[in-house]
């Protein structure tokens, strides 16, 4: 794996938790946030629409943040990057809360459907 570190957008452990602490600030900075409320009063929290208007304002804030540490500055490098902070969720406790911070500056919090085989009390 040693070797595998020199390729471009392979982060360490420790790498990662600064590039995804530069992405978490870079979505609070006035300019992303106004942004990213506009798209979200676009998409008036309609799932589809989400992903229309707010899921590419997301993207660009982290690709403005992940170029500079060897990733595609395009949809394919936010995808490794999200590949790489997945495969050390597992591995750091604080990896997986900086993930989670980080998803929900963007995506909605989703509700769990009603068990099935509940009937509602009339």
């Amino acid at each position: 794996m040693a070797a595998a570190q020199s390729q471009p957008g392979l982060l360490t452990i420790e790498q990662t938790k600064v590039v995804l602490a530069e992405v978490i600030k870079a979505f609070g900075s006035p300019e992303n946030s106004a942004r990213l409320q506009e798209a979200r009063d676009n998409a008036c929290n309609d799932m589809g629409k989400m992903l229309q208007f707010v899921l590419p304002v997301a993207t660009q804030i982290q690709q403005d943040v992940i170029k500079s540490y060897g990733f595609s500055n395009e949809g394919e490098g936010v995808l490794k990057f999200a590949r790489l902070v997945k495969m050390y969720e597992s591995q750091d406790p604080e990896i997986a809360a900086m993930s989670l911070k980080l998803k929900s500056l963007f995506l909605p919090p989703m509700t769990s459907p009603p068990l099935s085989g509940t009937v509602a009390a009339t």
